[in-house]
């Protein structure tokens, strides 16, 4: 099936599962390079906005998590957006319990805060990430 909103057109697969019907959409980027660290089990990153001169202060990255796999816990000198574009996930704060997230959800995350973020343990997940105020400092 092919569903059309104004002038773009994306595939959407159609399958039945046990009588449902279940309905996703294809990514919106291409998948990135394998992430080769601070990652329990397989994601995949791509850079979007690199900012490497730093006009934007700010990075913009796709990254996609096969089932199960998470980041480790990590802060961010200048905090972190989360825009989810597929599947089923989870983010958790320190101190905090996790929070179920799906295609649509938006999370907010303050600088310094000590959390993670990834796929539940049946499907994959991904989000666009966007790094604010990355003259502050990196990942930690």
């Amino acid at each position: 099936m092919i569903a059309c909103h104004d002038s773009s057109c994306q595939v959407i697969y159609v399958s039945r599962m046990k009588g449902m019907l279940r309905m996703e959409s294809n990514q919106i980027f291409e998948k990135g390079g394998k992430a080769s660290e601070n990652f329990t089990g397989t994601a995949y990153v791509k850079m979007l906005v690199p900012d490497k001169k730093g006009v934007y202060n700010c990075q913009v990255y796709d990254v996609f998590f096969e089932p199960g796999c998470r980041n480790d816990w990590h802060t961010h000198e200048g905090g972190q957006l989360l825009l989810c574009t597929h599947g089923i996930g989870y983010y958790q704060e320190e101190g905090k319990l996790a929070r179920r997230l799906e295609k649509g959800d938006v999370v907010e995350i303050p600088p310094h805060v000590e959390h993670w973020h990834g796929a539940a343990p049946n499907s994959a997940f991904s989000h666009i990430g966007i790094s604010p105020n990355t003259q502050k400092g990196g990942t930690q």
